[in-house]
């Protein structure tokens, strides 16, 4: 190739009104360069134009009754990948159009314009830039490769890499010349950009890297919110293409140096059975406790690749409090088991009215709440939010009761309902004795009835006593 290189600038440079530079163009694959080639517009004739590729022949020309001929290799089935506007003739621009170009298009290009006076060539080498990733989409923790191919590569070039439009350099960065080779993971997904440095010529292209695995959450260490009491999700969901087996969920011990599985929740289930197989992998806790808040690991075997996600559930909760001092008031305070994130706390009294239409009072500032005066105004649901950098990242309620203790205050509806209990209370009580004296009485003359003749005995000492009182009154 330098061979011919060569040999095509020195023709170029014996021929009349050669000029000596040779253009450097570089084009991504797949779009479109534009081969610069101008002269001297003032000329009355007619041109003739040839535009070849050394070793390769004609691409395009134009002779001067205006018929035009292309190489066979640049009119497949018709369509001509190779072109000069003719509406820019007459400002003496004879530029070539390569549509959709690829990778053996790269190499040197001449433009020869006859004038029939003079003859002009120009010298372009055109270089084409592409991003290649082995393999395309590559599996979390196994290597890749991105490459930057220039075809062809210009010695002494400089070359640098993008990723995300944040320039990439990294110690663990193995790179020889235009490629690099790394561990896929989540930080190197995105769009690489490629920029190579030629004799003050930057040629660039792109290519998008997605890695495979665990895409939600897509990094370690995530922290997902829940207040006590509530259901919560915890992702795990792997890319659509991937089939995870042996599908393991743990919790992790804390205080340990190596994380080590502890025990799950009772409350934690799968989402999916895994008698299904599914990419999705998340699980659910029905009923948060303070107590579940903690790190979860979630594990996944997929092309004998053992893929893992750490996040954390924060768990938060509101603690009420009356101070010893103010009877009727109650101190709210809003605790989450990691606040590492949180740069902002916020209250807000939550009202509903008789229809179900919900309202928010005021926001107040602050991790605690304090209410100085328990009433009517200010019971109900109040809500704790806390921020970070991000925004919201979560919320907790709690429910202020009316109660006299606190309060302070008497109401008619609870002296009328203590008079009836009062009342019924009483009339239990009375029901019960007269069901006592009847229970003793049944129990007695169940006794007596017990002995015949002590019964006899009786029956007749009675009889005798009225019958002497008789006969005294007769007297």
């Amino acid at each position: 190739m330098l061979l011919q290189y060569f040999i095509v600038v020195g023709m170029a440079l014996l021929m009349t009104g050669a000029q000596s530079e040779v253009i450097e163009v570089f084009a991504e694959a797949g779009s479109q360069a534009i081969l610069p080639c101008k002269c001297n517009p003032l000329s009355t004739h007619l041109p003739a134009i040839i535009w070849t590729k050394a070793n390769k022949g004609t691409v395009w020309r134009k002779e001067r009754s205006g018929l035009q001929y292309w190489g066979y290799s640049w009119s497949p089935k018709g369509s001509h990948r190779a072109q000069c506007p003719h509406s820019q003739f007459e400002r003496g621009d004879y530029s070539l159009q390569i549509n959709n170009v690829r990778d053996e298009d790269g190499g040197i290009y001449s433009c020869r314009v006859d004038n029939g006076n003079q003859v002009t060539e120009n010298v372009v080498s055109l270089r084409i830039i592409k991003v290649s990733i082995s393999p395309s989409v590559p599996i979390w923790g196994k290597d890749v490769k991105i490459s930057c191919d220039v075809n062809p590569w210009p010695n002494g070039a400089t070359v640098q890499w993008t990723l995300n439009n944040s320039r990439f350099l990294t110690p663990t960065t193995i790179m020889k010349k235009s490629f690099m080779r790394e561990k896929a993971d989540a930080r190197l997904t995105g769009n690489w950009t490629c920029f190579v440095d030629y004799k003050g010529k930057e040629g660039r292209a792109s290519a998008t890297l997605t890695v495979m695995g665990i895409v939600q959450p897509s990094k370690d260490d995530t922290k997902v919110y829940a207040a006590v009491g509530s259901a919560v999700t915890l992702p795990c969901v792997f890319s659509s293409e991937l089939i995870p087996s042996r599908k393991v969920w743990e919790k992790l011990k804390a205080g340990s140096f190596k994380p080590t599985p502890g025990r799950l929740p009772d409350s934690f289930s799968p989402i999916s059975p895994s008698s299904q197989p599914s990419s999705d992998n998340s699980a659910s806790l029905k009923e948060v406790g303070f107590q579940d808040a903690g790190r979860y690991r979630c594990s996944g075997t997929v092309e004998q690749q053992w893929l893992t996600r750490n996040m954390q559930l924060v768990v938060a909760k509101i603690d009420s409090s009356i101070p010893s001092k103010k009877k009727d008031s109650l101190m709210l305070d809003c605790q989450l088991s990691d606040t590492s994130e949180v740069t902002n706390y916020e209250w807000v009294h939550v009202v509903y009215d008789l229809n179900g239409t919900r309202s928010e009072g005021s926001i107040l500032n602050g991790k605690t709440l304090s209410i100085s005066k328990v009433s009517e105004e200010n019971r109900g649901e109040w809500a704790c939010r806390f921020y970070g950098k991000e925004g919201l990242l979560g919320n907790v309620t709690y429910q202020v009761h009316l109660m006299g203790g606190l309060s302070g205050q008497k109401s008619s509806g609870v002296s009328q309902n203590t008079v009836a209990v009062v009342g019924l209370s009483f009339l239990l009580v009375v029901l019960l004795l007269i069901l006592i004296q009847m229970y003793k009485n049944h129990q007695r003359r169940k006794r007596i009835f017990q002995y015949p003749a002590l019964e006899t005995i009786v029956h007749t000492t009675s009889n005798e006593r009225e019958e002497r009182e008789r006969n005294r009154e007769k007297m």
